[in-house]
C-alpha cells in the first residue's frame, strides 16, 4: 500500500468543496476578541452612569470631583488589560492542542490543520493516529482501530479495504489510506456533539449571587438618587451642593470595583492555569470545580493512560525459565513485526532475538493470534489464550481471575501445525501478562480529592470487573460496589448511582443519565473524559475536563482541557477555584459597606435640610485606598481551604454592621456640629476619616486568619490613606484638623468604632436570628 496511487484532490477541487460548504468544522473559540473585551468592560450600566454623572459634575464647575472617572477608566482598563493578558495565555493554548491531518492533495503528502478538511480528501493513517472525520478506508496493511472513545470497549478492531471508519476513533496497529465521506456536523462526532449542546448547565453561584444585587442595585439607584437631588432642591439647598451630593451617594452605592474584582480575578486563574497547561474554556466552570462534591471518572485515557506494560510470565512450561523464554518471545515480535499497542509494550520489554523466521503470520482481529516458525523449525504463537489454547478448567480459571484483576492475558505456545486458519496441538510456554499504565500521578490526584470530601465514582464502557480492578488500584474507596449497565433492562437511575461506585459497559446516553441522577440527588458533579463516548456526559455534568490526547469535539465540550494530559493539573484547577471564591466570598463585605451606608445615608437625607455629608472628591480615597487597590491584592492571596460560603454571613456580620457605624458617626458628628463649633470641611473631612477607619476595621476581619502577606497590604492600605490626609488633604477637599478639638474628636470617633461595631453586630445578628424563625414560622 502507497499513498504515491493517490494523488487526492487538486488545489481547484478544494476550493470548490470549500466554497459549496462541504468542509470540516473549526473549532469553536476559546475566547472573546479584544474588541469583545474592549466593549464589555467599558459599554456597561455602571460607566454609562458614571458618565452621565461625570456631565452633571462638570456644570458645577467642580473639576476636582471628576476624579471618580478616571478612577472608572483604571477599573475598565486594569479588566481589558488582565483580559486581554489571560486571552493570549488561553489561545496560545489553544494553539498547541490543535489537531492536524495528513492528507494527499496535488498527488503530494502535506499536514494540515484537522479543521481544513474537506468532503473526499484522501488521509494517511498510522500508529497513534486519531481519526479526524467518518470515511471509508481505500487500502491498509493490517489496520487495528480503538474506538474505545465511542463504545468504551478498549478492544482493536480490525478493519480491511471498504470498511468504514468512525472520527475520535484511534488507529492502535497497522497503517492505511482512507477517504473522508462524512465532514463537519455530519459527522458521528459532532451529531453528537449538537446533541450535547442542548444539554443545560448549572451557573455561577458566586457570579449569580453578585448578579443579582447588581440587579437589586440598578432599580434603586437612579430612582433613590432622582429623589434625594430633588429633595436637595426643594429644601432650599444649591444646585452646585445639590449635584455634588447626589453624585456622591450614587458613587457610593455602585460597587462596581466587585463586579470588576470577579472578572479580573478569574481572567487571572485562567492565566495562572494555562501557564500550568490547563486550558479554561468557561471562566465560571473555575468556581464551579471548587464547589464540586462528586468527581466522575472514564477509565481509558484518564486515570490510565491507554497504554499497557508487560507485567510479568505465568505458568511457565516444565523445563522453561524466563530466561530462556525472553529470545524466543523476542525472536517472534521482531520476526511478525506487528505494531498493535499489544505488540508495541512487549517489544519494549524482550528486546533480545537470536532467531529468525522462515515463516510468520501477521496478527488479525479475526483469527486473535499472531505466529512465526523460527530457525528451530518450531511453530511459536502468540495469542488470545482462547484462541490459541484448548484450556483446561483450571487454565481457564487462572485466566478468568486474572482478568477480573484488569490484567491482560497473553498465550506464548507451540504449536505443531500453523496456517492462516488454523492451529493444531498447541503447547503452553507461558502465560504473559499485561497491564493498563495507570497514569503516575492518578493515586496521588485522586487521594487529595478523597481527602477534600469529594466522591470517586468511575464510569466506562469497559469491563466492569476490570474497570472496578484499576479503581482498587488508585484507591477509590467501595471499588466493589459495581453494576454491569448491559445487564440492567430498565435502569432505576437514582438507585444506581445510591448502591454503586463503579459502573462498566456503560453507553453514551447512560453516562449522561448516571450523571443527571447524581444531579437530581442534590450533588455538584465533575466529569473527566477523552472520548466521543464522554460528550453527553461531559455537558451534562456541572463541570466537564477533557484530556487533550481525547478527540477535538470532546475537548470543545468539555470547561477545561489538560494540555499534557496531566491528571494531577485538576488538583490546581480546584485551588484556584477554592482561591477565588475564598477571597471573593470575604471580600465582597468590603465592597458592600460602601454601598449600604450610602443607601441608608440617602434615605436619611431625603428628610433632612442639610446637605449630603460627602462630595465625590472625598470618597476617592475610600474607594481607592481602603477598598479598590487592598482588595484586588487580598483575592490573589492563597485561599485553598475548604468553601465556607461565607458570601451571605459576611454580610451580616462585617459588612451591615460597619455601613451602620458609619451612618450612626456620620449622623452623630452631624447633631454635636452646634457644640463642637468646628467648620463644615472639618465634618466633612472626620465623616471620611472615621468612615476609612470603619473600612480598615472591616479589611482587618476579613483578612483573618492573618499572614505576613495580609498584614503587610493592611498596613500599607492604612499608611496611605493617613498620607492622604497629610500631605494632600486640599487636592481631596480633606481640611479643617488643624485644631486640637477635630483631632480629639477624630481620636474618640477612632476608639469607639470596635466598640460600636461590636454593639451593632450583636444587634444585626439577633435580628436576623429573628427573621429567620419568623420565615421559617410562615413557611410551615
Amino acid at each position: 500500500m502507497s499513498d504515491q496511487h493517490y494523488s487526492g484532490l487538486s488545489s481547484a477541487e478544494v476550493a470548490a468543496k470549500v466554497a459549496a460548504g462541504q468542509k470540516n468544522t473549526p473549532p469553536p473559540a476559546l475566547t472573546k476578541t479584544v474588541g469583545q473585551i474592549v466593549v464589555s468592560n467599558v459599554f456597561n450600566l455602571f460607566n454609562f452612569i458614571n458618565l452621565v454623572l461625570g456631565l452633571l459634575v462638570f456644570t458645577t464647575g467642580s473639576y476636582k470631583n471628576l476624579l471618580f472617572l478616571l478612577i472608572a477608566f483604571l477599573n475598565s482598563l486594569i479588566g481589558i488589560i488582565q483580559e486581554v493578558r489571560s486571552k493570549r495565555q488561553v489561545d496560545k493554548m489553544a494553539l498547541l492542542s490543535q489537531a492536524h491531518s495528513r492528507v494527499v492533495r496535488n498527488g503530494k503528502t502535506v499536514e494540515i490543520p484537522s479543521e481544513q478538511l474537506v468532503l473526499d480528501d484522501v488521509i494517511q493513517l498510522t500508529l497513534g493516529d486519531q481519526i479526524p472525520v467518518d470515511g471509508v478506508i481505500l487500502a491498509t496493511k493490517e489496520l487495528e482501530v480503538d474506538e474505545s472513545q465511542i463504545t468504551g470497549e478498549s478492544n482493536p478492531i480490525n478493519k480491511p479495504n471498504g470498511a468504514s471508519v468512525i472520527s475520535g476513533s484511534f488507529v492502535v496497529g497497522g497503517h492505511a489510506v482512507m477517504q473522508a465521506t462524512k465532514v463537519g456536523d455530519d459527522t458521528f462526532v459532532n451529531s453528537l456533539t449538537a446533541k450535547a449542546k442542548t444539554t443545560s448547565r448549572k451557573k455561577s453561584v458566586l457570579l449569580d449571587l453578585i448578579n443579582k444585587i447588581i440587579r437589586i442595585l440598578t432599580v434603586i439607584i437612579i430612582p433613590l438618587g432622582l429623589a434625594l437631588f430633588t429633595s436637595r432642591i426643594l429644601r432650599g439647598v444649591s444646585w452646585n451642593d445639590a449635584i455634588l451630593g447626589t453624585v456622591a451617594a450614587m458613587i457610593g452605592m455602585i460597587p462596581e470595583g466587585l463586579v470588576l474584582l470577579s472578572s479580573v480575578t478569574l481572567a487571572v486563574s485562567a492565566y495562572r492555569l494555562a501557564r500550568r497547561k490547563v486550558l479554561v474554556r468557561d471562566l465560571a466552570s473555575i468556581e464551579t470545580l471548587a464547589r464540586v462534591d462528586t468527581l466522575c471518572l472514564d477509565k481509558t485515557g484518564t486515570i490510565t493512560s491507554g497504554e499497557l506494560k508487560f507485567d510479568r510470565l505465568e505458568q511457565l512450561a516444565t523445563g522453561t525459565t524466563t530466561a530462556t523464554i525472553a529470545p524466543l518471545l523476542g525472536s517472534v515480535l521482531r520476526e511478525v513485526g506487528d505494531t498493535n499497542a499489544t505488540a508495541m509494550a512487549l517489544q519494549k520489554e524482550f528486546t533480545q532475538a537470536n532467531q529468525v523466521a522462515s515463516r510468520i503470520i501477521p496478527f488479525s482481529s479475526a483469527r486473535k493470534w499472531s505466529g512465526a516458525q523460527l530457525a528451530d523449525g518450531k511453530n511459536y504463537v502468540l495469542g488470545a489464550p482462547q484462541f490459541v489454547l484448548q484450556m483446561s478448567s483450571n487454565e481457564s480459571n487462572q485466566v478468568h481471575e486474572l482478568a477480573t484483576q484488569g490484567l491482560r492475558v497473553l498465550a506464548f505456545a507451540t504449536a505443531e501445525t500453523m496456517t492462516e486458519t488454523s492451529l493444531s496441538k498447541t503447547k503452553l510456554i507461558a502465560f504473559v501478562i499485561l497491564s493498563d499504565v495507570i497514569r503516575s500521578d492518578a493515586p496521588e490526584t485522586l487521594r487529595y480529592f478523597a481527602n477534600q470530601g469529594v466522591t470517586l465514582r468511575l464510569i466506562s464502557g469497559d469491563d466492569p470487573t476490570t474497570v472496578a480492578s484499576i479503581a482498587s488500584r488508585v484507591g477509590v474507596t467501595q471499588a466493589d460496589q459495581y453494576v454491569d449497565m448491559s445487564t440492567v433492562k430498565t435502569p432505576n437511575y437514582p438507585k444506581l448511582v445510591a448502591h454503586n461506585r463503579v459502573f462498566g459497559r456503560v453507553k453514551p446516553e447512560q453516562k449522561e443519565q448516571l450523571i443527571r441522577a447524581m444531579q437530581q440527588a442534590g450533588k455538584t458533579v465533575a466529569m473527566t473524559g477523552d472520548g466521543v463516548n464522554d460528550i453527553l456526559a461531559l455537558k451534562q455534568a456541572d463541570c466537564g475536563i477533557a484530556m487533550a490526547t481525547g478527540n477535538e469535539s470532546t475537548k470543545s465540550i468539555a470547561d477545561f482541557v489538560l494540555i499534557n494530559s496531566n491528571f494531577s493539573a485538576m488538583v490546581n484547577v480546584l485551588k484556584e477555584g477554592r482561591r477565588v471564591i475564598n477571597n471573593i466570598d470575604n471580600i465582597a463585605s468590603l465592597y458592600l459597606i460602601k454601598t449600604m451606608f450610602s443607601v441608608i445615608l440617602s434615605v436619611i437625607f431625603l428628610f433632612l435640610a442639610r446637605n449630603y455629608p460627602f462630595q465625590p472628591i472625598q470618597l476617592t480615597p475610600i474607594n481607592s485606598l481602603m477598598v479598590g487597590v487592598p482588595s484586588f491584592f487580598l483575592a490573589m492571596a492563597p485561599e485553598f481551604h475548604p468553601i465556607r460560603n461565607r458570601f451571605v454571613s459576611g454580610i451580616i456580620a462585617i459588612a451591615i454592621p460597619s455601613a451602620l457605624c458609619v451612618v450612626v458617626d456620620v449622623l452623630l458628628l452631624g447633631g454635636l456640629d452646634p457644640f463642637l463649633g468646628l467648620s463644615a470641611p472639618s465634618i466633612a473631612s472626620l465623616n471620611v476619616l472615621v468612615t476609612g477607619f470603619v473600612c480598615w476595621q472591616a479589611m482587618l476581619l476579613i483578612s483573618r486568619p492573618w499572614n505576613r502577606y495580609k498584614l503587610m497590604v493592611v498596613s500599607i492600605s492604612i499608611t496611605l490613606f493617613l498620607a492622604v490626609f497629610i500631605f494632600l488633604g486640599p487636592l481631596f477637599s480633606l481640611t479643617g484638623l488643624n485644631n486640637w478639638v477635630a483631632l480629639l474628636v477624630g481620636a474618640v470617633m477612632i476608639l469607639l468604632i470596635n466598640p460600636m461595631f461590636l454593639l451593632l453586630q450583636r444587634v444585626v445578628n439577633w435580628s436576623w436570628q429573628r427573621l429567620t424563625i419568623w420565615r421559617s414560622a410562615l413557611k410551615k
